[in-house]
């Protein structure tokens, strides 16, 4: 069951503002629906929930855009671990290709793409470290078999084969007493988190005729500001 936001149907609508994307809200996505503070926290909440209950595969995934320190742009899917307040935050390695790109260029964006819904919800701000203890209770809570290969893992660096990879891990699982062993895995210094702080989320919800609804949330001199953009 999806849930609408804003009310009813206006007053003197055509067919066209009735017809409901694959998201099965009749409503269309307005600037009213955002409210709270920050303004965009409830309604992605919302919109992450019915995500999950929609089963959809790994709705808590993100394209994550960082830019290199030669100014080109990098994107790929990581996990979103966390959303709140503050922002929205993951976990990589720091000399990653993501964390270089952070050290040279601390800035991000993050685009959350439940297509099968016809939503799309896209994040753009400053990125900053979490705190160690942020890190070390989310370790605290991956699997053992993740902490192990997290451990064993020089992100992003070349290796020769699969094999000599699955040898590493192999050898780092044995030195802590394997996938059932009790021998508590420590943090990797390379690694821990990140936190998106946004400026500007947007949210995107899809209509007929591509005739699509975007409301964007800009935080100018510390107050959000929402407007409809055109599609």
């Amino acid at each position: 069951m999806r849930v609408g936001y804003g009310g009813g149907i206006p007053p003197n609508v055509g067919d066209g503002d009735r017809a409901a994307g694959a998201d099965g809200v009749r409503d269309n996505l307005d600037p009213s629906w955002l409210r709270g503070d920050p303004p965009w926290l409830d309604l992605f909440g919302v919109w992450l929930r019915e995500a999950v209950e929609a089963r959809i595969p790994e709705p808590n995934a993100m394209v994550l855009g960082t830019v290199d320190p030669n100014g080109v742009p990098n994107t790929r899917t990581v996990l979103c671990k966390g959303a709140d307040a503050s922002g929205v935050v993951f976990f990589t390695g720091y000399d990653s290709d993501k964390g270089i790109d952070l050290a040279a260029n601390p800035v991000a964006s993050v685009t959350f793409p439940w297509i099968a819904l016809e939503r799309q919800v896209h994040f753009r701000g400053a990125v900053v470290p979490v705190g160690p203890e942020d890190t070390e209770t989310y370790w605290r809570m991956r699997p053992r078999g993740s902490q192990l290969s997290a451990l064993a893992s020089d992100q992003s660096r070349p290796i020769g084969s699969r094999h000599e990879l699955e040898a590493k891990a192999a050898d780092i699982a044995a030195r802590y007493g394997g996938l059932d062993g009790d021998d508590p895995i420590p943090v990797p210094a390379d690694w821990g988190g990140y936190r998106l702080e946004p400026a500007r989320v947007e949210f995107w919800q899809g209509r007929a005729n591509r005739l699509h609804n975007r409301v964007r949330l800009s935080l100018i001199d510390g107050i959000w500001q929402a407007a409809r953009l055109q599609p």
